[in-house]
């Protein structure tokens, strides 16, 4: 009886671990719908050479920063641009991270976390854009989101 117990115990905190990590990790769909939300509403400074990298609009430190974390190489800002498919697989890379942390953060709330992924890609702070520019950022990423997550829902 006590091995019955035993094995209930062990199976049942494998089974709870396995799960709580699952219900963590944003879903494919949810990354995919964050980064074409994320590319939809980067601003369009109407500058060619605006020193922004990309159909989202990432500066150059940054793109170094991210390739080394996501490919473990550093790529330059003209790699960066002049390759859209690597580029994405490193916008899905750290948006994924950042996804996963505020779904941790905010027990599930997609668009609570979808909102603070928002917020730091434009400030670096998950919280504090309300108003303003920053605001009207975040909602329009929320919402091209909400879009992009109906869009394949229906799919």
């Amino acid at each position: 009886m006590r091995l019955f117990i035993g094995a209930m115990v062990v199976s049942f905190s494998f089974g709870l671990s396995s799960s709580f990590v699952q219900a963590q990790q944003p879903a494919n769909n949810q990354v995919a719908a964050m980064v074409e939300a994320l590319r939809l509403a980067a601003p369009q400074t109407g500058k060619k050479d605006d020193g922004l990298y990309s159909e989202w609009q990432v500066q150059p430190g940054t793109v170094k920063a991210w390739s080394k974390f996501c490919l473990k190489k550093e790529l330059s800002p003209t790699q960066f641009e002049n390759n859209p498919a690597t580029a994405r697989q490193i916008i899905s890379c750290i948006t994924s991270r950042e996804l996963n942390k505020q779904l941790q953060a905010t027990k599930n709330n997609e668009i609570a976390a979808v909102t603070g992924v928002a917020c730091w890609w434009m400030t670096g702070n998950y919280t504090g854009c309300n108003n303003g520019f920053t605001g009207t950022y975040v909602r329009k990423v929320v919402n091209f989101y909400q879009e992009q997550r109906s869009q394949t829902s229906k799919n």
